[in-house]
């Protein structure tokens, strides 16, 4: 996945270097006129200055004029990330509450489907959180930018897409983060476990480890943003919103409805709803994009749903935008701007993380290390064993010992659990083994090994395919050489011109000379002073007329 996005984004700048050369944008460069609302705190600031007998000479907005905006946006990002975290440690502690109750349920069915139960109602949980969070965070970020007074449009669009992406990143991203990186880390062992509240103890993975459950939560919040936000929403609310106005119509009598059916098309067109620009549909795309890349690993069937709901909003965005949208104001545009650079910051991002999911997340490293180190015949016989430690049942802290009996027939001991810890009969017992630390070192070391060498084949791929495709450079190269010939000939025949001119005038002395020099002249002279009397045109008047 990661050689696929270099090389997407590779091909991408192909197929922008073509689309800038077929629609003549090669040599264009973007005009940054200042925006109104700048102007007005300029004037603001230069009426100020007068009224202080100052000079008015070059105003404009310093850092000192804008850092309370800046204070203001960085104490408001720094809240609402931490609102983020506050929601998915609500969730956390819903989880941990939710399965203690259904823990003490009756029914046998309820205990043995807790995990499940869980797990699908807190993802569900965080799904709706994340899609309500998303259009406040869209807002917030849009007034954030307002109150810094950027100086130029693009510099405002900038400013906007990168609050709008880095809230909504840590929005869509913290409780897959959570499930893949820090649940079932800090849970303690038997005997001594972590509780939240002092009653609800911190929950763990499953036996086989959190692969899974970051699969189901990963899919779960992929389709159902992709489902709900970017189709359902798109489409079912102008479609409420022309349904409302519909219904109003109907309620202001037969001549009103009489008026609408007789309106030009212009005035049909104004009734829709205002065309709110690319960054909506370019940032659903990032958003799918980073769900494809970052956890590719925990779920590879994510491709294939981002490819069947792109064929499908393709069409839904056509008709959004040809019949429930106003028409777009046409803007000429070099490139897509800065959603070039986060579309390659995620795909350098994306690296980093499915390292650390294959190597943290799931069994693969330990499963190696079993293999390589401690198998005795060259095979997985004995794995599990290898993972589980030993507790002395005895050792259990008051109040804190499982209260089900099991109905073994005898009394048990000793019980095992998944960690690498020495044993109650150990000289330090419960202490973190040397397997711990073999592990954790081939982690580590496998993290190193596999961004570096990802990280060396996409730089590969990105030397490998050039930004400008052949047949376009070479009609560029093409253009430019019969430039500078023309330029050329121009200068040429510019010289050629002055060098009769100027053999003319030295052969001109008498009256034949000065004849036969206004016989040469062309009717395209400037005429300036003594033009009519047989003088000669100034040579700085003839430079300009040629």
């Amino acid at each position: 996945m990661a050689l696929w996005a270099a090389t997407f984004m590779e091909h991408w700048k192909r197929k922008q270097m073509r689309l800038n050369y077929h629609w003549d944008l090669t040599g264009f460069e973007e005009e940054d006129h200042p925006r109104a609302e700048y102007e007005a705190r300029v004037l603001e600031k230069s009426l100020r200055r007068e009224c202080k007998h100052k000079k008015t000479d070059k105003v404009k907005l310093t850092w000192r004029d804008r850092f309370p905006a800046y204070l203001t946006n960085l104490v408001s990002i720094v809240f609402m990330v931490a609102v983020t975290f506050a929601i998915v440690l609500g969730v956390i502690i819903y989880r941990i509450s939710t399965a203690a109750a259904l823990a003490m349920a009756s029914s046998p069915a309820v205990r043995s489907n807790i995990r499940v139960t869980v797990t699908a109602t807190a993802v569900i949980i965080n799904l709706v959180v994340i899609i309500l969070l998303d259009e406040a965070y869209g807002c917030v970020a849009r007034w954030l930018t307002q109150i810094e007074v950027p100086k130029t449009e693009k510099s405002f669009e900038d400013r906007l897409i990168f609050k709008a992406f880095l809230l909504k990143f840590v929005n869509s991203y913290t409780p897959i983060f959570y499930v893949a990186f820090f649940k079932g880390r800090f849970v303690g062992r038997p005997g001594d476990y972590v509780y939240i509240f002092r009653s609800f103890r911190m929950e763990e993975c499953a036996p086989g480890g959190c692969l899974m459950e970051l699969c189901i939560q990963l899919s779960i919040i992929m389709l159902g943003k992709q489902l709900i936000q970017n189709n359902l929403f798109e489409i079912g609310i102008p479609k409420m919103k022309k349904l409302i106005r519909s219904l109003r119509l109907k309620h202001r009598g037969p001549s009103a409805r009489e008026h609408v059916r007789r309106r030009q098309r212009y005035e049909v067109d104004y009734t829709l709803e205002p065309y709110a620009g690319l960054t909506p549909e370019y940032m659903e795309m990032i958003i799918q994009f980073g769900f494809v890349t970052l956890f590719v690993a925990s779920f590879p069937l994510a491709p294939l749903f981002a490819l069947l709901n792109n064929v499908i909003e393709i069409r839904l965005d056509a008709k959004k935008f040809v019949t429930e949208l106003r028409r777009p104001v046409a803007v000429r545009a070099k490139d897509i701007g800065i959603w070039y650079n986060i579309l390659r910051g995620v795909g350098k991002l994306a690296v980093i993380i499915n390292a650390f999911v294959i190597s943290f997340t799931s069994d693969f490293i330990p499963r190696l290390v079993y293999l390589y180190m401690y198998s005795k015949n060259g095979t997985m016989h004995g794995f599990l064993n290898h993972t589980l430690s030993s507790f002395n049942v005895s050792d259990f802290q008051d109040g804190t010992a499982p209260n089900d009996p099991l109905d073994l027939g005898y009394e048990v001991q000793i019980c095992r659990y998944k960690d690498y810890r020495e044993p109650p009969w150990s000289e330090h017992k419960y202490d973190i083994s040397k397997d711990f630390w073999a592990v954790l070192a081939a982690r580590l070391a496998f993290v190193i090994v596999f961004q570096n060498l990802v990280m060396f084949m996409s730089d590969f791929v990105d030397w490998l395919i050039p930004d400008i495709p052949k047949d376009i450079s070479l009609q560029i190269h093409k253009e430019k050489v019969l430039m500078v010939d023309l330029f050329m000939r121009e200068e040429q025949d510019r010289r050629q011109l002055l060098g009769t001119w100027m053999d003319g005038d030295g052969d001109g002395d008498g009256p034949e000379g000065r004849g036969q020099h206004r016989n040469h002249q062309s009717p395209a002279w400037p005429q300036g002073p003594g033009a009519g009397d047989g003088s000669d045109p100034d040579p700085e008047q003839l430079g300009s007329a040629l």
